[in-house]
């Protein structure tokens, strides 16, 4: 009887792959993981228990088949397991390298919650997705026909392009506007190369390029172009803009120099990568070298902050946030690489005030966790006499993501959004109340995950399609 490729999580220990040595890696921009051998990759895969209910599947935004592109791996059919992976995801690499597998599919394994360890799921997709460009499995975007319909999209990041790639498939004729000059959104300008290194964004946005996506970039919606411009333009739009707006500080000194944006922290340093000039740097503004610097925010954008000062040279660098570890949102596992770089937590603080202009220091207010409050989350209070001064040269403002008031910078007070700012669109359709105007991903979710931008971008392109074929069937009648 042939031996059994699977089952072996008993007798086979999780593993990820080598993870750089912190004094090294905290000196580069590189990736901290190393990729997986072609049998370590089967050997991990081959732990998968092949559930009949799949809970990492149920709990992966994009319903991915999980189990069986982990078969696919463990057998050598690793072609077969990449064409599963694509089928539903549009960018596997990406989100194998940046989802937060803890909170979603490994975080809902079976044998994770028997005591076995979860499969290491993110490292195997990123793994199968990485080898399938290396041998050209990954094919150009070929319609079978072209068709005369249009889509505007207003956003390259991950819903746009996802949008993109699904109806270029279709032969629908596509252009993506975007205010930078190269599309990717928060996946180029956002997230550090330690996490996502931008070639991988860029053959991306290659191959939709080639597939024949036209970009419109360094193009601001309101500004260069109207929004009626694109609406006249096209048969459909949809908007996908993200969220951009950061959530600000209040209090004494909060208006000082040295108190700066995670967003434009983030894209300064990660323009530096694609060998960008950018002043604000040169000027030692948006430099961290040799400073004290204080990261507000518990959440990933704070940790890619955090970490990002490390590799500029701080001298010193510190998380301010005013719950504890446990109730933190940020991914664990960024946490726990940020502590191994020499990043210091400083839990259960907030920020009251600011000292100097510019900055030399924060006033912080010692919490504790009170009452839960509507959500079930542990209110902070604030403990009476406990302040003291947190010395900093730099403080990021890592709080979170608003949307912009789109109704009022694009003329369209008929766009509807909630009392959130987020523009109101259907759950499954992305559908506005605007006739052939759709909307995905943050604009509508809120600062969420890539991998919700993917599946809005895809059920919203599916949709379109579907009004498509529905408006050739009536004129044909």
């Amino acid at each position: 009887m042939a031996k059994q490729p699977m089952l072996k999580f008993v007798t086979v220990n999780r593993d990820m792959p080598h993870k750089r040595d912190a004094e090294t890696r905290n000196k580069d921009f590189a990736e901290i993981y190393a990729e997986f051998a072609e049998a370590k990759a089967a050997e991990q895969a081959s732990r998968c228990s092949q559930c009949g209910v799949p809970y990492c599947q149920a709990h992966c935004p994009l319903h991915n088949n999980i189990p069986d592109w982990l078969r696919m791996t463990a057998t050598g059919r690793l072609e077969e397991a990449y064409e599963l992976s694509q089928a539903t995801n549009t960018f596997p690499e990406i989100c194998g390298r940046i989802c937060p597998q803890d909170r979603l599919c490994e975080g809902n394994c079976v044998i994770e919650q028997s005591g076995h360890e979860t499969v290491t799921i993110g490292a195997v997709e990123k793994y199968i997705t990485d080898t399938a460009w290396e041998k050209g499995w990954v094919k150009p975007i070929t319609p079978a026909g072209e068709r005369p319909e249009s889509v505007g999209i207003i956003g390259a990041g991950p819903g746009g392009l996802a949008a993109a790639d699904h109806l270029r498939r279709a032969g629908v004729q596509v252009t993506v506007y975007d205010r930078h000059d190269r599309a990717g959104g928060l996946l180029t300008y956002g997230i550090p190369g330690f996490k996502l290194e931008k070639d991988v964004v860029m053959r991306r946005n290659d191959q939709l390029e080639a597939g024949g996506v036209t970009f419109r970039l360094n193009c601001e919606i309101g500004k260069d172009i109207t929004f009626d411009e694109i609406r006249n333009a096209h048969d459909a739009v949809i908007i996908a803009t993200g969220v951009y707006k950061t959530r600000d500080l209040s209090g004494p000194g909060a208006g000082a120099a040295g108190i700066v944006r995670a967003i434009d922290y983030l894209t300064c340093s990660n323009r530096l990568s694609f060998g960008d000039s950018v002043p604000e740097f040169d000027s030692g503004e948006l430099d961290a070298k040799g400073k004290k610097v204080v990261v507000i925010g518990g959440g990933d954008t704070a940790m890619d902050c955090l970490r990002t000062a490390v590799r500029q040279g701080a001298e010193s660098v510190k998380c301010l946030y005013r719950r504890d570890r446990a109730n933190m949102p940020g991914s664990q596992r960024e946490t726990q690489n940020a502590e191994e770089e020499g990043v210091v937590f400083e839990w259960l603080a907030a920020p009251q005030g600011f000292a100097g202009d510019p900055v030399t220091g924060v006033m912080v207010q010692r919490m504790r966790l009170g009452q839960p409050d509507a959500t079930g989350r542990q209110t902070p209070e604030v403990i009476e006499g406990a302040d003291y001064v947190e010395e900093a040269d730099l403080v990021i403002k890592a709080l979170g993501f608003e949307p912009e008031d789109l109704p009022t910078l694009w003329d369209q007070p008929e766009l509807e959004v909630t009392r959130w700012g987020t523009v109101k669109a259907e759950f499954t359709t992305g559908a506005t109340a605007m006739d052939g105007v759709y909307a995905v991903g943050d604009i509508v979710r809120g600062a969420s995950l890539v991998v919700w931008a993917i599946r809005d971008g895809r059920d919203c392109a599916a949709a379109i399609l579907e009004r498509f074929e529905g408006a050739v069937e009536v004129a044909a009648e």
